[in-house]
């Protein structure tokens, strides 16, 4: 089963970046999807960018366009989340995700952004 450990949360002001990083421990040969989801307070949890195997395909939410960048290291199995012009509504609880079967989530990580 594939799990995930989050890094890199924590408290900003708004304009400034952060870096989200998860960690992806599995056993060898198995290829998935990659990506991060988000719960704000009161919200239901939403997608905010998912990576292909190879990195070819990427999705990412509207609201994130233009700000934030995913990106993989499958030889170092992890995923990558950078986090530019910050807004206060970016405030949230960051989940990583792995689309495997059965999929997998990590525990989260807060980010707040004080405007």
């Amino acid at each position: 089963q594939v799990q995930l450990v989050e890094s890199g949360g924590g408290s900003v002001q708004a304009g400034d970046s952060l870096r989200l990083s998860c960690a992806v421990s599995d056993r060898p040969g198995r290829v998935y999807d990659l990506g991060w989801y988000r719960q704000a307070p009161g919200k239901e949890r939403e997608v905010v960018a998912i990576i292909s195997w190879t990195g070819d395909r990427i999705i990412y939410a509207d609201s994130v366009k233009g700000r934030f960048t995913v990106s993989r290291d499958n030889t170092k199995k992890t995923v990558t989340l950078q986090m530019n012009r910050l807004k206060a509504e970016d405030t949230a609880i960051y989940y990583c995700y792995a689309g495997a079967r059965p999929g997998a989530w990590g525990q989260g990580i807060q980010v707040t952004v004080s405007s």
